[in-house]
């Protein structure tokens, strides 16, 4: 029983033989870290496994667990960071202890190729899911109940939550910091972690773009540098090119070389990254939100921002606004 742990607070996460430790230790160092500077409870993280240890790690060393199952099943939030092989059965005392953990109301999370073991629990059906790319076909082609999804960082079905692969499952943590302490808190975490609190790509959920270095000789990101700057400005091609000193056709063929998207897709990812932290720590009307970064009308707003999204600007002020 968790007897010296808040089972409100607690997230545990599983170890098992064979695992990679970098998704364990994206777990750890979001949870287990304490954060005095923050005013809020924070996490007790207790690190559980089905067998006892030393469980060997990829890489060569070994981690030692030191809770079972039991502890696992019953913390506030479960987290599964994947699974030895995607093509072998899970074993029935894991798809016990999650069971088990899903009806006594725990919120259940799993990161890469976890999504097997969620799906094999019975956890998934129904339901959408995402999971590393790699395994995406398998996943679906096994579990046919489940929709799969391969084209976002992460699903938030409430109760239970799947991410893509490895790094995506820091963009489900820092979400479910920010589901559960704010967009203030959920951003100090991930300055601490220097990675942006969302992220701009293929798999785009709630996402925020980050630009690369900028050399002193790059005229591709000295016009990135620019745009950034005058976001509420009309950018076009032609003013990105006259920027660099390049010709329209030879800085587009550069831009899509860098940043494997075209100038005026990125300006709308970024005027829609810009735009969170508008409708996240103000009160000021959708449409002057849009217009603020650059948008021509409060239509072209809505469109590009549900299309990038996958919700209003409406919708994700109520779910992250203070």
């Amino acid at each position: 029983m968790l007897q010296r742990y808040d089972s409100n607070r607690t997230v545990s996460v599983l170890a098992f033989d064979g695992m990679s430790p970098f998704e364990l230790g994206c777990v750890v160092e979001v949870f287990g870290l304490p954060r005095p500077e923050l005013d809020v409870p924070w996490y007790d993280l207790v690190v559980c496994a089905e067998h006892d240890g030393p469980l060997r790690a990829v890489g060569g060393f070994t981690v030692q667990a030191t809770h079972g199952l039991d502890v696992f099943a019953e913390a506030r939030t479960v987290i599964v960071p994947g699974v030895p092989d995607v093509r072998a059965e899970v074993s029935p005392a894991l798809i016990g202890a999650l069971r088990r953990a899903h009806e006594r109301g725990a919120r259940i999370v799993s990161i890469c190729s976890g999504a097997f073991a969620l799906a094999a629990a019975g956890l998934l059906d129904g339901r959408s899911a995402t999971t590393h790319w790699r395994y995406a076909e398998l996943l679906q082609e096994r579990f046919p109940q489940v929709g799969v999804d391969p084209g976002v960082l992460y699903v938030d079905n409430g109760d239970v939550l799947t991410s893509a692969g490895s790094a995506a499952g820091i963009d489900l943590l820092i979400h479910l910091v920010r589901r559960d302490h704010g967009p203030s808190v959920a951003n100090t975490v991930a300055r601490r972690l220097v990675v942006p609190p969302h992220r701009e790509g293929g798999q785009a959920q709630f996402v925020q773009a980050a630009v690369a270095p900028v050399e002193d000789d790059d005229a591709v990101a000295r016009a990135m540098e620019w745009a950034l700057a005058n976001l509420s400005r009309p950018i076009t091609v032609a003013v990105l090119a006259r920027v660099a000193g390049m010709s329209q056709r030879s800085f587009v063929r550069h831009f899509n070389r860098r940043t494997g998207t075209s100038p005026l897709r990125w300006v709308i990812a970024q005027r829609i990254a810009a735009s969170l932290s508008l409708l996240e720590s103000s009160t000021v009307p959708v449409e002057e939100v849009g217009a603020a970064v650059g948008f021509e009308s409060p239509v072209t707003f809505r469109h590009h921002f549900s299309r990038s999204m996958r919700t209003s600007p409406s919708a994700y002020r109520k779910a992250f606004g203070r």
